[in-house]
């Protein structure tokens, strides 16, 4: 399996720490509003990689995070005249909801920064102890230049970049790009440390949740492309200070999220919110959306695009829908299939999803004509269910009764003996029924 691993610019062959394990953590949102399509993106990239991981019969450990304290949470809650933690508890519940709808698979940790402060501080103070930070007034700040691989992951040469973009500018700061890892203040809610209260600054909360959850390394540390720098950079860092190691062996990145080739932004009025979204389609067509071209290119939302998927979404429902009517009428066995050559061959190469629903497709094709044919299909159904897997694809189909049988069993009998106007009778009860 190779992948494509932003460390190194290159495709690499997938090879994990444990045998047979992986470890992944996914940088997740900041909960103070509705989360964004541009939110959801890694959220859909992720599980689908984290489902093929499971299809090839990987043990996968997977954590995303809530950022529960934030600038951005303080402000909203005053405006909201509620607490922060009403505010974030609000938002997490709505952003759990939204990525259920969205037929994403539970994961197995969801750390929140608020729970995780002791350990912060601890990390934090560590790398004072090691000379890799500094106090200067009330804040606490890492040394980026006390890191020679600083820049490694976004290809950033320091000396080029313009201070104030993405940069946080202070007088404090011993170089203009030193990043804070504690910072004073009375405003919002705040804890007691050594170097006085306060609350952290947002590079250092992953890297800890990381550590405290799978150690000093994981195998894959995920998110979008626009976290490359700072965020990613600057943890990348911290590790290297705090435990002379790189974070992960593979930094995946999703590409910007684009809406009718713009690049999605308030003040053109093209943001759109996963809430909005999943009202105007259905889970289907929103990862198939997303899931239609290669991860790491920008995702560009039109309404051409969802027009396409659409009608990819319902030929594989029609075939699906006959098929299972055929399954249930004759008590056919379905799921003997686990593995896929073709698939494998597919996903192994840099999870290629493009690819993969035109094998669909294809499959579908395949599986309409074994039905005009009456002939055998399970083979084909149970790949194109192995597909709808990975790409979490869900279809749900009427369990026919015994009065269901019947009635279907009448109508091809009508229809054979050429008596329409029963035929129509029981048609139409099937179709009242959404049996066809």
């Amino acid at each position: 399996m190779k992948v494509f691993n932003t460390l190194s610019g290159k495709l690499e062959e997938l090879k994990t720490i444990e045998d047979g394990v992986i470890n992944m953590y996914v940088c997740g949102p900041t909960v103070y509003s509705y989360a964004h399509v541009g939110n959801m993106c890694p959220v859909i990239v992720f599980d689908m990689m984290y489902r093929y991981f499971k299809y090839a019969g990987y043990i996968v450990k997977y954590a995303s995070n809530f950022t529960d304290v934030d600038d951005k949470i303080i402000k909203a809650a005053k405006e909201a005249g509620v607490t922060e933690k009403e505010l974030t508890e609000k938002f997490i519940n709505i952003y759990l909801n939204d990525v259920k709808a969205l037929n994403c698979l539970d994961i197995d940790y969801r750390p929140k920064v608020t729970e995780c402060m002791d350990d912060i501080i601890a990390f934090i103070k560590d790398l004072l102890d090691k000379g890799y930070a500094y106090q200067n007034g009330d804040d606490v700040y890492f040394k980026v230049d006390s890191i020679s691989e600083y820049g490694e992951i976004s290809k950033q040469v320091v000396e080029d970049l313009a201070y104030g973009n993405r940069i946080e500018v202070s007088d404090n700061k011993i170089n203009p790009f030193d990043f804070v890892l504690w910072k004073k203040t009375t405003e919002g809610i705040t804890w007691d440390s050594p170097f006085g209260k306060g609350r952290p600054g947002w590079h250092t909360e992953c890297v800890v949740m990381i550590n405290k959850i799978f150690g000093n390394k994981i195998d894959i540390h995920g998110g979008g492309v626009d976290l490359k720098f700072p965020h990613h950079e600057n943890e990348q860092a911290q590790n290297r200070a705090a435990n002379s190691c790189s974070l992960a062996n593979y930094w995946m990145h999703n590409g910007h999220v684009m809406v009718e080739g713009q690049k999605m932004s308030k003040s053109l009025g093209n943001f759109i919110t996963a809430h909005e979204l999943l009202e105007k389609y259905s889970a289907n067509i929103i990862r198939l959306a997303i899931l239609k071209n290669n991860y790491r290119l920008p995702f560009d939302l039109t309404e051409t695009l969802f027009d396409e998927v659409k009608t990819i979404d319902d030929k594989v429902m029609n075939a699906l829908r006959q098929a299972n009517l055929e399954i249930q009428l004759k008590s056919l066995e379905v799921g003997n299939v686990k593995q896929d050559e073709k698939i494998n061959e597919i996903m192994d190469n840099d999870f290629n999803t493009s690819n993969l629903i035109t094998y669909l497709l294809d499959l579908v094709k395949e599986l309409n004509a074994k039905l005009r044919a009456k002939e055998d299909f399970i083979e084909i159904y149970d790949k194109i269910m192995l597909i709808n897997y990975i790409l979490g694809l869900e279809y749900s189909f009427v369990t026919l009764s015994v009065d269901d049988k019947d009635v279907y069993n009448k109508w091809l009998t009508y229809r054979n003996e050429k008596d329409f106007e029963n035929a129509d009778k029981m048609r139409n009860i099937l179709v009242e029924r959404n049996i066809i």
